[in-house]
């Protein structure tokens, strides 16, 4: 299947009542589904909890096959849709947190798990990092999963890319007053690896911040395919062709005419 259809869901989460929020999931994942076909749908960073959650992340993390995956991999069986979403989950270790995206399939299997990479500020005392950024397979392409603060950091998409992946999932609790950083970050993400980048941002007012929405989906060219406005609830929609990912390699021929052995600085430690 190279053509296919994603939502972008951009919402407030209710800070630390999951319950509350899971419910909010599952009635958009019911009413996109129930206005047209989607094959994927995308819900920002730490949507289950909120951002600002303190000490209360160890109460809310969960093991990744505990209620909140099972509640929305069963919303994503109704409907036959994958879905891709922010929480907080932690290992067999209470204290080992993570900041963590989930990708459930169409017959709520679970697809895969994603651990933020790059920890910002706050986060780094809440959380662990990740250290893999895993592709995964689905029954449309590859697709790979990053979040917030990944997408500064080029370095987190070309793997992503170099690993296969035709379409990046990105989660995110991007501030408002740096809406101009997550724009230029988005397009450049898409547009340097020739890759699809869907890119759900909060809205919503926690105690120290306010974010800013503006979730896109673009294209392989920088191309804005759809893109919610600033600070509004709601979802958008838009249908894409995947092939235009090899047209778009073939054409500017930016990843096979890298080269790595000039590339060493790029692992060295700062």
């Amino acid at each position: 299947m190279s053509e296919i259809t994603v939502a972008l869901v951009q919402m407030a989460p209710q800070l630390t009542q999951q319950e509350e929020n899971l419910r909010t999931m599952v009635s958009y994942v019911e009413r996109i589904c129930h206005e047209q076909p989607v094959d994927l749908i995308v819900f920002p960073e730490l949507i289950t909890t909120g951002y600002e959650c303190g000490l209360r992340f160890t109460d809310l993390a969960e093991k990744v096959t505990g209620h909140t995956v099972s509640m929305l991999a069963k919303a994503a069986a109704d409907f036959s849709v994958h879905v891709a979403f922010g929480m907080v989950i932690k290992e067999k270790v209470e204290s080992i947190l993570y900041d963590a995206a989930v990708l459930v399939g169409p017959d709520g299997e679970l697809l895969g798990e994603y651990r933020k990479v790059h920890l910002r500020g706050e986060e780094r005392m809440a959380f662990r990092a990740g250290y893999r950024l895993p592709v995964f397979e689905t029954s449309f392409g590859q697709v790979g999963l990053m979040i917030g603060w990944d997408l500064a950091f080029p370095e987190a998409a070309r793997c992503l890319t170099l690993d296969g992946a035709q379409l990046i999932c990105a989660c995110a609790n991007w501030e408002q007053q740096q809406l101009d950083e997550w724009r230029a970050f988005c397009i450049a993400r898409a547009s340097e690896n020739s890759v699809f980048l869907a890119a759900a941002n909060r809205i919503g007012e926690e105690p120290s911040y306010t974010f800013g929405g503006e979730s896109m989906l673009v294209g392989p060219g920088g191309d804005l395919h759809t893109i919610v406005d600033e600070g509004i609830e709601g979802y958008a929609v838009a249908t894409i062709n995947l092939d235009q990912v090899r047209r778009y390699r073939e054409e500017r021929q930016q990843i096979q005419c890298r080269r790595p052995e000039a590339y060493r600085a790029v692992v060295r430690k700062y």
